[in-house]
């Protein structure tokens, strides 16, 4: 007989729940959430465990390597779909939690989720903190405008990030109450500034020594942030079978709620990696709106804005652009236009 352990995992603690093949409960414990809490359970078990799954969150990397490790099968289960099974349960605790994705785990109706690489998630990091320390720079500039307000100083609208600091200073300085109040707050603002730059010199180099992120880079409008995001997200191309699946991978594809006569596309589903998403749509707008060498999919991104509008012609060709990445990985080619193409 075959015995199946759920964990329903939260920060410091872990509900565990092993059922056997007919969906009997033979063991319910609570746990520390650490790996050998959680396997010395499993291994004290008088049965062998099949399988041990759990859905997706912040210890899934930690949890799946770890025990792993140690010998089981392990599943990261999809959070959508393990909470759609748990919300038929009338009362919500931890122990029930577990029951319901041990169930889950028995009967099978999931998705496991691709559990990415140590040096994925290092990428990711590191866009991440740079992506994090402009957002903050970004914030204090703002604050330092909205103070200059209140006595009056408008600071010019445009104004890039390397030179806020020299306009700003200057106005602050002038007068000794802003220059008490607010100096800290541009010497705070600067080394922000100044961390990400760095940061986004490791981005750079990082992606100018990856053959992959190279090739990518050929693509028009796509540069070394959507380059390593999107190598990043993917990991590994293989476990797509086809590269049109990676657009609805990351929800770049249209919704659809069909139901007898009722046939109903809707907005883009949204699901999968945000920051993905919103890479790929930066990019799709570059190389429509700052690209001047001509391509078959900025000639097809143009005809679709003039009858589809703007928003509509971006998302298309984001959609587009993620199909395209993935096939210049799994063929090792580089993106040409055609002579015509380049010639108009």
């Amino acid at each position: 007989m075959d015995y199946y352990a759920g964990l329903d995992v939260s920060l410091r603690s872990c509900a565990l729940c092993i059922v056997d093949e007919k969906g009997s409960v033979r063991l319910e414990r609570e746990l520390p959430c650490e790996i050998e809490a959680i396997a010395g359970a499993l291994a004290d078990f008088p049965n062998p465990v099949a399988r041990v799954g759990f859905e997706a969150g912040t210890m899934s990397q930690h949890l799946y390597f770890g025990l792993r490790d140690r010998g089981f099968d392990v599943v990261c289960m999809e959070a959508r779909q393990v909470n759609a099974a748990l919300s038929a349960m009338r009362n919500k605790t931890d122990r029930n939690d577990a029951r319901g994705i041990a169930q889950v785990l028995r009967t099978g109706w999931f998705s496991p989720v691709h559990m990415k690489s140590r040096e994925s998630h290092g990428v990711r990091a590191l866009l991440s903190t740079r992506r994090a320390l402009l957002s903050k720079t970004i914030d204090l500039a703002n604050e330092v405008r909205g103070l200059l307000k209140i006595f009056g100083i408008r600071l010019p609208s445009s104004v890039s990030h390397g030179r806020f600091d020299e306009v700003a200073r200057g106005l602050v300085e002038m007068d000794e109450v802003l220059a008490h109040a607010m100096l800290p707050l541009l010497d705070a603002r600067r080394a922000l500034y100044d961390q990400f730059l760095e940061l986004d010199r490791r981005v750079k180099r990082a992606a100018s020594r990856d053959e992959v992120c190279l090739r990518m880079m050929t693509v028009p409008g796509v540069g070394p942030i959507a380059a390593l995001t999107f190598k990043a997200a993917v990991d590994d191309p293989a476990r797509f079978r086809k590269s049109r699946t990676v657009a609805a991978h990351f929800g770049l594809t249209p919704r659809r709620y069909q139901s007898g006569e009722t046939d109903n596309p809707g907005r883009i589903s949204k699901a999968g990696d945000r920051d993905v998403r919103s890479t790929l749509y930066a990019a799709a707008n570059a190389l429509l709106m700052r690209t001047m060498a001509g391509s078959r999919i900025k000639s097809w991104g143009m005809r679709l804005m003039r009858t589809k509008g703007r928003r509509r012609a971006v998302v298309a060709v984001a959609r587009k652009l993620a199909v395209i990445l993935h096939r210049l990985w799994i063929d090792g080619t580089q993106f040409r236009p055609t002579v015509e193409e380049a010639a108009t």
